[in-house]
């Protein structure tokens, strides 16, 4: 910093002119440009007694121009250095969405095994005799919401969905399973029966409680967006209107959204009892209220969709 001092008369008046020049020297900041601020002093001035004319004794220069707050630019420079762009504030808000948006009960795990065409049956009686046994094992631990087979859409495809007491349970049923030599038995048995298999962790949305088990009957949709990122929270907010529109003429089974896995997936499942009713019902929900207005404001949140008709296996939760 440099202070430049000169000595004017005029009127008896003398004045000092005081001119400080100011640079930050970090190296991330080495193109910022220099703030020069000028002020007069009076030295008839009472500093004890400011004049609110004279803004408390400093007068402003008749040639300087307002002075810069440089703060507030390096502020917005460190901040954008630090964080990056200004949509940091969304990006950050989305890290609690999942606390916000959940039920916060349980922790699901969807899976989904893509069956060999060629061992299709012997995989539908692996399973069967399986994933009950698991569950009764689990003494309640490990709850099967739903097993379902594609008839349209993914064909070849089985669909199962497990409960878990949170996160902890989760962790705690997996590591008892890893030590299970008849789980592992299972596991080197489907693995020959199997192209593939996927699973994601997804938390239930709030305002769309699964189905407790239940004999329902018919069919089931399993309906799965790939949402554009950042849209969970909008997706939620149009969505909570538009259940309501939507089941008055069908049964809602349950919403997800991923957490682990495929991120940005939603997913709902409804229930009808057959296809002739699902376009009746889909038709009918075109003349409430509310439900042109939901699809207007989400189906531009999406990056791709599908929809895959399921029937319920034997053992399934839901039937």
């Amino acid at each position: 910093m440099s202070i430049l001092l000169r000595g004017r008369s005029s009127r008896s008046l003398s004045t000092l002119t005081v001119s400080l020049q100011t640079r930050t020297f970090n190296p991330a900041f080495s193109r910022l440009p220099i703030v020069t601020t000028s002020r007069t002093f009076s030295s008839n001035k009472d500093p004890a007694k400011p004049d609110a004319a004279s803004d408390g004794g400093l007068e402003k220069s008749d040639t300087q121009e307002e002075p810069v707050k440089p703060m507030g630019k390096v502020s917005g420079i460190v901040n954008s250095i630090l964080h990056g762009s200004g949509s940091l504030p969304k990006i950050q808000s989305q890290e609690s969405w999942g606390v916000s948006l959940a039920r916060g009960k349980y922790v699901h795990e969807l899976q989904k095994h893509h069956i060999r065409p060629e061992r299709f049956d012997d995989y539908v009686k692996l399973v069967s005799e399986a994933f009950p046994r698991m569950v009764k094992e689990s003494n309640n631990k490990i709850r099967l919401t739903g097993s379902w087979l594609t008839e349209i859409g993914e064909l070849d495809t089985a669909v199962h969905i497990w409960e878990f007491d949170g996160y902890l349970g989760h962790t705690q049923e997996m590591d008892r399973l890893r030590k299970d030599p008849t789980y592992q038995k299972f596991l080197k048995e489907l693995r020959t029966m199997i192209v593939r298999r996927d699973n994601q962790i997804c938390l239930e949305f709030a305002f769309w409680k699964s189905r407790s088990p239940v004999n329902l009957g018919g069919i089931y949709e399993m309906r799965t967006y790939l949402l554009k990122p950042g849209n969970l929270l909008e997706w939620e907010t149009n969505w909570r209107r538009g259940l309501e529109c939507r089941r008055q003429f069908c049964e809602p089974v349950g919403a997800w959204f991923s957490q682990l896995g495929k991120l940005n997936y939603v997913h709902h499942v409804w229930n009808y009892p057959d296809l002739e009713t699902r376009k009746k019902t889909r038709e009918q929900a075109w003349k409430v209220d509310g439900w042109a207005e939901t699809v207007y404001n989400t189906v531009r949140l999406i990056e791709n969709m599908e929809a895959n008709i399921l029937l319920p296996m034997e053992f399934s939760s839901l039937k």
